[in-house]
């Protein structure tokens, strides 16, 4: 039995299914085109999580694709709320552990799904505290820039650029700007926030560091991101900006 594809399941809520299709742009052309819901808030799913993700954690071996047979159906699902529960237990999961062998386990399963991590809250509820945690005192984190550059789905792009949050909550600001330049005219409008989202987090920390980064770009980035990275600057500072 799968406790956890039951308990989440059981939340469904069938008449808050019109507007989470509505916000998450599930229609024809759009992002989340296709996409089903089952009428569950975040707040109801990490609950659900939080009951039942200890019992998900054990893989069959080190070697066995898919070596987690609960996770492994709820985030091959074709409802959305499933996925995400599957990806927040993965957090946990990740989180509670202490074996760098068993880490590596789940941060492989991550990358090995991503083809189901195919909207923006599924995004940033997991990347940065698996991706960015794995790989915080890493020198080598050519994983998150090739993901930026190369990512097959704009999902994966993201993935890219959100995972830095973990660095810049510890100040290390670098590979946020640096990745930041890889998708900076990236063609579509969910890059264009997540980029200006991460450059203002970097501000925070060091509103210095983002105006030298700022400077040569902000005439010709695109307004979005220019937006989102100046919100937290004072009033007249962001009409200069937007002015240029």
């Amino acid at each position: 039995m799968n406790r956890l594809l039951n308990d989440i399941l059981a939340q469904a809520n069938p008449s808050l299914v019109p507007g989470l299709a509505r916000f998450f742009k599930t229609g024809p052309g759009q992002y989340g085109h296709g996409d089903k819901f089952l009428g569950i808030k975040v707040p109801v799913t990490r609950a659900v999580v939080k009951g039942c993700w200890r019992q998900l954690g054990t893989p069959w071996d080190g070697r066995s694709e898919g070596g987690f047979p609960e996770l492994e159906e709820c985030i091959r699902s074709e409802y959305h709320e499933v996925r995400l529960a599957a990806l927040l237990a993965l957090v946990e999961l990740f989180r509670h552990c202490h074996s760098e062998r068993q880490r590596r386990i789940y941060i492989d399963f991550y990358l090995a799904h991503t083809q189901y991590i195919n909207n923006w809250d599924l995004v940033d509820l997991s990347c940065y505290p698996l991706l960015g945690v794995w790989l915080l005192d890493s020198p080598d984190r050519s994983l998150l820039y090739d993901l930026a550059r190369n990512g097959r789905t704009l999902w994966e792009q993201r993935i890219g650029i959100v995972s830095t949050m973990t660095f810049v909550r510890h100040g290390q600001l670098e590979d946020t700007f640096a990745i930041a330049d890889i998708l900076l005219h990236h063609p579509h409008d969910l890059i264009h926030k997540a980029v200006g989202w991460l450059l203002r987090e970097a501000g925070k920390r060091d509103q210095a560091a983002l105006e030298a980064y700022l400077a040569p770009r902000c005439r010709t980035m695109p307004r979005t991101t220019l937006r989102y990275a100046i919100e937290k600057f004072p009033e007249r500072e962001r009409k200069l900006y937007l002015a240029k």
